[in-house]
């Protein structure tokens, strides 16, 4: 057996989230009864470079596995023959180097989060973004965003459950700009707080409507928090798309 880097791809929706759950369906579960099938039976540790929460979809995300030494085309098309039909497929495989983790040798993640911007419910969407009916202003919620940006202590943004040994993060990018109907988020750090992404959306949401003035993302970081923030997003809006690492494992780049 050899270390796999796995970027993986998923529909958060039907899933309790990444990790092994007790009553219900995860992603992880569903990835270590796939490599089994490859080892005998024996269930291998899938480490993902984070834990997305239930209902969050994944673009990007990289799992390490211990699995047999076949072509990396062999690994990926077996792990997806056995995942089906579940909506989770690995889109790359590669050995992984020595002494590399998934999750600790991580470097960046960006996720990004949509908004449907419409009157009208999603039909084709649903599940897949956070609907919001009133009109958003982009622009005010792009300028209210960079207020973020930066080495702060994000409290205010932080779920009461976060398990995170300090609430000060370095937020590297935050972005919001319109794409036709959808108003969509980007963000980029090392790492996040337990719901950080989706309580900064929810508070960015209030500066969109009107509720907030731009400067009251000042107050509620300053604050420390929780309650002083907006209201969470909803999870069906939130993607990880990318994670970064010194060396591109899948190009050796």
């Amino acid at each position: 057996m050899i270390s796999w880097a796995l970027e993986v791809e998923y529909d958060g929706a039907p899933f309790m989230g990444w990790q092994r759950q007790k009553h219900g369906l995860a992603i992880q579960q569903v990835m270590e009864e796939a490599g089994a099938k490859l080892r005998g039976g024996e269930i291998p540790a899938a480490v993902a470079s984070g834990r997305t929460d239930a209902g969050v979809h994944a673009i990007g995300q990289v799992v390490q596995m211990d699995l047999p030494e076949l072509l990396p085309v062999r690994i990926r098309e077996a792990l997806n023959y056995h995942m089906k039909p579940h909506p989770v497929a690995v889109v790359r495989a590669a050995p992984a180097p020595s002494g590399w983790n998934a999750r600790f040798s991580a470097l960046s993640r960006t996720y990004k989060y949509v908004i449907l911007n419409r009157d009208v419910w999603p039909v084709l969407e649903a599940g897949r973004v956070w609907h919001v009916r009133a009109p958003l202003d982009e622009r005010a919620m792009d300028r209210a965003a960079k207020r973020l940006l930066g080495h702060h202590d994000f409290s205010s943004f932080r779920a009461a459950a976060c398990q995170a040994k300090s609430p000060v993060k370095t937020l590297d990018e935050l972005d919001v700009r319109r794409e036709g109907e959808h108003v969509v988020v980007h963000a980029k750090a090392r790492s996040f707080l337990h719901h950080q992404v989706r309580n900064m959306v929810g508070s960015l949401r209030m500066v969109g409507d009107g509720s907030w003035p731009e400067d009251k993302i000042s107050d509620v970081l300053k604050a420390r928090d929780r309650a002083a923030a907006g209201a969470m997003a909803d999870a069906a809006g939130l993607y990880l798309v990318s994670v970064g690492y010194k060396q591109d494992v899948f190009t050796g780049g």
